[in-house]
């Protein structure tokens, strides 16, 4: 896996989490009539986003050099850990006093602490299509 398919990579998963991330935010705003821009704007969620997706295809490229094409399987567990273990701040996490329905405000972070890691997994196969074939 070269630099700029990693870079690529990290991009375009960037890309399809920030907008499911949006596209999320938007329905669960108006399924529910909460307003947390504030606390999670838009632009919050694409960075946050965008570190989350480089990360991982960084990840991917550390670990396909040091080890080899092996280890993504259990990468791709690591990664999944990690996503799990991220929620944790979320439940602790302390909201504005003026927040209205704070209760509300997990349910609506917690499931994008997912998209990145699924945005990466679904288009890896695309910027690695031999990874079956060692290293």
């Amino acid at each position: 896996m070269t630099w700029k398919q990693t870079f690529t990579m990290g991009i375009v998963g960037s890309l399809l989490s920030s907008l499911a991330s949006i596209i999320y935010l938007n329905i669960y705003s108006e399924a529910f009539v909460v307003d947390f821009s504030k606390i999670a704007g838009t632009s919050n969620i694409i960075a946050s986003c965008t570190i989350g997706g480089l990360l991982l295809a960084l990840g991917y490229k550390f670990a396909i050099q040091w080890k080899g094409k092996k280890t993504i399987g259990w990468l791709n567990v690591a990664f999944s850990i990690l996503s799990f273990a991220s929620i944790v701040g979320v439940l602790g996490f302390n909201l504005p006093l003026d927040t209205e329905s704070p209760e509300l405000f997990p349910g609506m972070v917690i499931p994008m602490h997912f998209f990145p890691v699924l945005s990466i997994l679904t288009i890896f196969p695309f910027f690695n299509l031999n990874y079956n074939e060692g290293k």
